[in-house]
């Protein structure tokens, strides 16, 4: 009787024993799914956090960029307005050269007699002439150049087709006897000495201090008055 009470008392031991570690498998196996699952869903709110991030600073890279474009091309565009609404001598298109003109050259009475230079865009070119002081000299002797004639510069010309640019050469400025003779005119447009032209002049021309007027679109303005 002791014995069977002793196995029986022995297996519900066993038995006890085998549900406690049931149990504690069981709580175990829940606590690391839980902590699976916990780590799984931190992960996620991790990456979704950053990729919310990203996205944000994304946006706000892409908003900074479109800013910039747009307040740059506002900037250039306000800059090209005033630029437009602003200038006196506002042009498009090229500057003349020398290569782009035919030049004549003429004797006037007037003014106790000068030179009348006229320039003409060639066929097919349109072009600006400004209106400075006409580039000419008589010889390649720095005292055969002319010098300014007027204070200011005048409007730019636009040359095409039959329009035509005037300016006026006074070979002496000096009430002197004295004076160099030249036979010819060197005449230059744009930059100083570029491809220069020689034009054979009607007379012979006593040089002394010379001085030449700006270029004009009215022959009437460019008469060289001492």
């Amino acid at each position: 009787m002791s014995v069977r009470l002793a196995n029986r008392s022995g297996r519900l031991v066993l038995t006890a024993l085998a549900a406690v570690s049931l149990s504690v498998a069981a709580t175990a196996c829940s606590s690391g799914a839980a902590e699976k699952d916990s780590g799984k869903h931190s992960s996620s709110s991790g990456a979704k956090a950053e990729a919310g991030a990203d996205v944000k600073r994304g946006s706000e890279a892409g908003s900074k960029v479109a800013d910039g474009t747009e307040a740059e091309a506002g900037t250039d565009s306000k800059a090209g307005a005033g630029a437009t609404a602003t200038g006196t001598k506002e042009r498009v298109g090229q500057s003349c050269g020398t290569n782009d003109l035919d030049f004549t050259v003429g004797v006037e009475s007037q003014a106790g007699g000068y030179y009348l230079l006229t320039a003409k865009a060639k066929p097919g070119i349109t072009c600006y002439l400004e209106g400075k002081t006409a580039d000419v000299a008589f010889g390649s002797s720095p005292d055969s150049h002319a010098g300014p004639n007027e204070q200011a510069v005048s409007d730019t010309v636009k040359l095409s087709g039959a329009t035509k640019a005037y300016a006026g050469v006074n070979p002496k400025s000096t009430n002197s006897d004295g004076g160099v003779e030249f036979g010819q005119i060197i005449v230059s447009v744009g930059d100083t000495g570029i491809d220069p032209v020689s034009l054979k002049l009607p007379d012979t021309a006593v040089v002394d201090r010379p001085e030449a007027t700006n270029w004009h679109a009215d022959r009437a303005d460019a008469v060289p008055f001492s």
